[in-house]
């Protein structure tokens, strides 16, 4: 089998024979940091890190958070935009804290309701987005610094990415990941999955009422400023996982090969599924397990009680297998980096798109269970040979290959041309 060759993270454009800016062009043109604007979910702020990383202003990024209160009712109010979901909640708060002072601890139910800045995810060390203040950095670090990278992702940092690109337009270059559904010319990039336009595909018309098509969004085809991938975003490049090969040798080398890595999530309204799917996956991993030299099994944060409890039931006793507990670092990177090849649920694009960057063999378990976008996802990856359905009558020993999944570097390289067309340019 030929050697496969891992995506390498593309270089920055440099100037011919290493001369100053001022004399290839305009010092303001130059772009030098990068500001990322998150939402609070790992899989979602990932894809903004990897493009920025990829881009090579990891370490001249400053992070800030867009967040909504949490716990209680608020849980109920996810579906609002979280501009009016955190005025709701300052209306509610203060009305319980005045019904505390007039009943005097009657209404002790309602104590859940709360606001936290990210508490145990840590982000106390990160700044709480502010149109205001990234605005006024833009124009006030202008002339120093020049122009300002803005890369957001997620559908809680459309109205502040939005709006710092119409507040600053001429000393910004917005990226919002992620489909944004309406008013694209709000960035002067998008960047999303392909699938994300399923809905204007004549299969998807035929499932749709006639009387609701008009609702659905996006109606339009992609413009040329949108961007479209076939995965998600995300850090993982031949850089990425020889340091994580390094890095967890101590743990991983002495593991019998071949290595079979299982990654679960958890079900979606779009991949729904229950304890059905993980009597299947134990099932056919027992199948399996004769052709592995060992088995390591991780769940995702969205993994229910009883899928992850059942599994480790039936398989934690097992000499081969190994089920990390949730307890000291995350070994994810190790997983990649040592694992001959991966079984994902159908559910995380996430976790399919970073797997398949490795050009390892990825099966997938649950894919029939999925339905509307998921199911062009999933088609796509097949399509490019990238993934195989888990049947449990595979033979693990044997291995086969594909073109690594190289999304975010061909991202990155897109920007540099859209900024090439503006006449700038990233120099880290």
């Amino acid at each position: 089998m030929k050697p496969i060759r891992l995506p390498e993270p593309p270089s920055s454009p440099t100037v011919s024979g290493g001369l100053p800016d001022i004399f290839e062009g305009s010092v303001y043109g130059v772009i030098r940091r990068a500001v990322v604007i998150g939402n609070g979910f790992p899989a979602s702020e990932n894809q903004s890190l990897g493009l920025v990383r990829a881009l090579g202003l990891s370490d001249k990024q400053t992070f800030y958070r867009v967040t909504r209160p949490i716990g209680g009712v608020n849980e109920w109010l996810h579906w609002l935009p979280v501009s009016i979901h955190n005025k709701l909640y300052y209306i509610i708060i203060t009305l319980y804290r005045y019904s505390q002072f007039i009943f005097a601890g009657r209404s002790k139910r309602i104590l859940s309701i709360r606001a936290e800045n990210g508490g145990s995810t840590g982000l106390s060390s990160i700044l709480e987005a502010d149109v205001r203040n990234i605005v006024n950095m833009a124009r006030d670090d202008f002339e120093k610094d020049g122009p300002l990278l803005v890369v957001a992702s997620g559908r809680d940092t459309i109205s502040t990415a939005s709006a710092i690109k119409r507040l600053a337009s001429e000393k910004v270059f917005v990226i919002q990941i992620q489909h944004p559904r309406s008013h694209l010319d709000r960035f002067d990039m998008v960047i999303t999955p392909h699938h994300d336009y399923y809905p204007l595909t004549p299969q998807a018309q035929e499932q749709v009422p006639r009387f609701l098509r008009r609702w659905i969004t996006p109606r339009d085809p992609p413009d040329n400023h949108v961007v479209l991938t076939l995965g998600s975003l995300h850090q993982i490049d031949s850089t990425s996982l020889r340091n994580a090969a390094i890095t967890w040798h101590d743990e991983f080398a002495s593991i019998p090969k071949p290595l079979l890595v299982v990654n679960i999530g958890g079900p979606t309204g779009h991949c729904r599924y229950g304890l059905d799917l993980a009597k299947q996956l134990v099932a056919s991993l027992h199948n399996v397990l004769v052709g592995c030299g060992s088995v390591r099994i991780s769940f995702s944060k969205r993994t229910p009680k009883k899928i992850s409890s059942f599994i480790i039931k039936d398989l934690g006793n097992h000499p081969k297998v190994f089920i990390w507990d949730g307890q000291g670092p995350n070994p994810h990177m190790g997983d990649l980096a040592w694992a001959d090849s991966f079984i994902i649920s159908a559910d995380s694009v996430s976790m399919l798109s970073e797997a398949c960057s490795t050009g390892k063999p990825v099966y997938v378990i649950g894919g029939e269970r999925c339905k509307w976008k998921f199911t062009e996802f999933h088609k796509s990856l097949r399509d490019r040979g990238l993934v195989r359905p888990f049947t449990g009558l595979e033979d693990m020993s044997e291995s086969w290959s594909y073109p690594p999944l190289n999304d975010t570097a061909d991202a990155a390289h897109k920007v540099h041309e859209e900024l090439a067309k503006r006449g700038w340019k990233i120099r880290p």
